[in-house]
């Protein structure tokens, strides 16, 4: 069955099936989580705060991805890489924490989970990277190093934008993917790109006005000699004087109208020539003697599809497609992908989903998909917006939810195995913007937009989450004091478990000395806890219009029962 997974994809691939994909796409964040945060832009009517845009900036040198960089050579030697690029990386990050360790940040993530890519590929399968021409460079070296460079067949140029004006420079107006196997026999379709309008009318001028139809008229030759038949004379004309021989038009390029002589495929390119003129498909030059194939306009939808992709325009503002992400593609871009590098029925792979564009093209042509995200918010919208109502998919039918706590005991099972996503899953249930920070976090894990009449920018609630069984009032005097010294209106506590009476008793005591928030005639307490079960039973925090909630009444955004 189909399959959305809410996490980390690193920790998620870890536990697939070698060998179980046919085909991964994947258009990984770069500029700080800019489609996490459109969702709230959008859903508000308001921007984020500047602050948001440290808060959630992805790329920076902590310690744990300064232990990955360091731990990188021994990952990459255990998956098979050559200990020459594991030498290579090595000297590469030390030159890159000097110069630029926001890239190194990016590079240790990717690599980390380029990796494990290559194990659940399929030896038939295909690997293409979206990516902007800022890191595309260095992610293609560590695409050589980890699927080989032998197995590099495109960089594909996407017009994703129409001119830009910038001052001192080229308008940027295109995307890079980057299209790796994973060996040599590998899965490809032939994709053919719609022949424009004006291509028609330039290259397909000639008509015999006998009802066939408008046609170019291309050589019958190709470049190099041949010893064989392709090689020798035909009418008189010798394409081995001019260094050249033979090159007759495959079967697809015959209209329907030709007549396969008996034996037609083992005859010689003279006697296939002799054939061709006899059905009127060859014509000779004015001027020259040599004779030309008629290829006919409505034989061929378009060209086979070339590596800069010009004809697909990006989505609309208003389109009904748009999920509100600043960087959606459009399915018809993952559609010409999947065309070319799956068949149906084959499983395609998207370890970033986002507003799940794949899944829908994947759908569309008949293929079995898996999608991984990391924000709740991708899934819900996902699952409600994408699957229920653009697609109709019904879940535990069509596709299946993994990952996503569905009861205390699911909630206690993902601290357990990862603490840290257990707090982002409590922050954005609670329709909450995470910290990407692991680690340190000075007592705050995420923070809770939300729409102050009179104010222009959003003002927020810091967020603390607290997972384990022993939570004593220390906590909320420190979350006192982090709201104090942050720019916020409010403080919200989650934990784990139901407090027993004397702790709740101290809690809400220690809480209501935090006072309170008024605003339109109603007080809202600046410091408010709620339990795990709480939320799962649907309960949020009191505050004004939250921005990306739906209001006091509606906060929750549900999955489809």
């Amino acid at each position: 069955m189909n399959r959305l997974y809410y996490g980390d994809c690193l920790t998620i691939m870890q536990e697939m099936t070698l060998g179980s994909v046919d085909l991964i796409y994947l258009d990984p964040p770069f500029n700080s989580q800019r489609d996490y945060n459109a969702i709230y832009k959008t859903e508000t009517g308001k921007p984020l705060p500047d602050q948001i845009d440290a808060f959630c900036d992805t790329w920076t040198i902590d310690a744990e991805t300064e232990r990955a960089a360091r731990h990188m050579p021994a990952l990459m030697r255990e998956a098979g890489v050559d200990d020459e690029v594991a030498e290579f990386w090595r000297l590469w990050m030390n030159a890159l924490r000097k110069t630029n360790p926001r890239v190194l940040a990016y590079l240790v993530y990717m690599t980390q989970r380029l990796l494990p890519m290559r194990g659940i590929l399929k030896p038939t399968g295909s690997i293409y990277l979206h990516c902007d021409p800022t890191a595309s460079h260095y992610i293609k070296v560590m695409m050589d190093a980890i699927f080989g460079h032998d197995n590099f067949r495109n960089e594909i140029i996407w017009k994703r934008t129409s001119a830009r004006n910038r001052a001192k420079r080229w308008g940027p107006i295109h995307d890079v993917l980057l299209f790796y196997t994973n060996g040599k026999n590998y899965v490809w379709n032939r994709v053919l790109e719609a022949y424009d309008p004006d291509y028609l009318e330039k290259h397909y001028r000639s008509n015999d006005g006998d009802g066939k139809g408008r046609y170019q008229p291309i050589d019958l030759t190709g470049p190099g000699t041949r010893t064989g038949s392709s090689g020798l004379p035909w009418r008189n004309v010798d394409p081995t004087v001019k260094g050249r021989h033979w090159e007759l038009p495959p079967d697809r390029s015959l209209p329907e109208w030709f007549v396969f002589s008996e034996g037609y495929a083992e005859m010689s390119c003279q006697e296939r020539l002799d054939v061709l003129e006899r059905q009127g498909l060859i014509c000779w030059p004015k001027k020259g003697f040599v004779p030309r194939f008629k290829r006919y306009a409505n034989v061929s939808k378009g060209n086979p599809v070339q590596d800069i992709i010009s004809d697909i325009r990006p989505i609309g503002a208003n389109a009904k497609e748009r999920l509100g992400y600043d960087t959606q593609k459009p399915v018809e871009l993952l559609e010409r992908i999947i065309s070319a590098s799956s068949n149906p029925g084959d499983v395609v792979f998207d370890p970033f989903f986002g507003c799940a564009t794949t899944i829908e093209a994947a759908h569309n042509l008949g293929r079995k998909w898996v999608g991984i995200d990391i924000a709740i918010h991708a899934v819900k919208r996902v699952a409600g917006v994408r699957l229920r109502d653009r697609l109709t998919l019904v879940e535990g039918k069509h596709f299946t939810i993994e990952g996503v706590p569905r009861n205390l005991e699911g909630a206690r099972d993902l601290w357990e195995r990862d603490k840290y996503h257990f707090q982002k899953w409590a922050v954005e249930q609670v329709d909450g913007f995470v910290t990407t920070k692991k680690g340190s976090d000075g007592g705050i894990d995420g923070r809770l937009y939300f729409d102050f009449e009179g104010e222009r920018d959003l003002q927020s609630m810091v967020l603390e989450v607290k997972g384990g069984a022993n939570v004593g009032i220390g906590v909320v005097r420190d979350l006192r004091g982090v709201l104090e010294r942050e720019t916020a209106q409010m403080a919200g506590l989650i934990v784990m478990d139901e407090l027993g009476d004397i702790k709740m008793r101290n809690f809400v005591k220690e809480m209501a000395q935090a006072g309170d928030l008024e605003h339109k005639g109603m007080k809202y307490a600046r410091m408010q806890m709620l339990t795990v079960q709480e939320i799962l039973d649907g309960k949020r925090f009191l505050t004004p219009s939250v921005a990306g909630g739906k209001g006091q009444a509606q906060l929750k955004l549900p999955l489809p029962e």
